[in-house]
């Protein structure tokens, strides 16, 4: 077995796994998109959260607004086209696919279901569920170690528990982002870590499929 076959088989073990993580938070998305349907104030656990976290003063709240910016369209542009040539670059034009693919699926998935929820913040032409900033940060992350398994040599359960650990840090940490600036409530954080964990590996999948097939045809 050659060390890319071992890496591809390594991947595809951490996606089945992640697949049951993505049926469980596309059930959670859902539910939490039944019950904030039309919503336009916090929930009791939103307020329980802000009380928790407290005011937020300098330099935490500027090291907030920074990575507030890598979900912007300019510095989320620069991060997902930065890793998709650095893929490229070491000759794995089928990762810079997925990272592409995840993130931008993540985010349309996101924009959709704010059109369809209809939750709002700061007046209503502010959508605010699910958070899509805090869907993008969690994609990008998983996409990166979904690349990285099969290069690092990690076993299922080693990938599998770094991709989770990955999407819970890159999520917490614009999750915290999103809520400081005021920006979402925190449960709608949750739904955009929810919508990542539960575009991610489906898209992870068809992107493999679509290559395998395209070697396929052409050997």
């Amino acid at each position: 077995m050659t060390g890319r076959t071992a890496g591809a088989e390594a991947r595809a073990a951490v996606r089945d796994r992640l697949g049951v993580a993505a049926g469980l938070a596309a059930l959670v998305l859902a539910v939490l998109g039944i019950v904030f349907a039309g919503d336009s104030g916090p929930t009791e656990a939103d307020v329980r959260v802000w009380a928790a976290l407290g005011e937020t003063g300098q330099p935490w709240w500027d090291v907030a607004d920074a990575v507030d910016l890598l979900g912007e369209p300019v510095g989320a542009a620069l991060l997902v086209a930065g890793t998709a040539a650095g893929c490229l670059l070491v000759r794995r034009p089928r990762a810079a696919v997925l990272v592409v693919a995840a993130v931008g699926a993540s985010v349309a998935v996101a924009r959709l279901l704010k059109s369809v929820v209809g939750r709002t913040i700061h007046g209503p032409e502010n959508l605010s569920f699910p958070s899509g900033h805090t869907a993008f940060l969690t994609a990008f992350a998983l996409a990166v170690v979904l690349v990285a398994t099969g290069r690092l040599g990690l076993g299922r359960a080693a990938g599998t528990a770094l991709a989770v650990a990955a999407g819970l840090v890159a999520g917490g940490v614009m999750g915290w982002a999103q809520v400081v600036t005021g920006a979402h409530y925190p449960t709608d954080v949750v739904g955009g870590w929810c919508t990542a964990m539960a575009v991610v590996p489906v898209t992870a999948r068809l992107v493999h499929r679509a290559a395998d097939a395209g070697r396929g045809a052409r050997s």
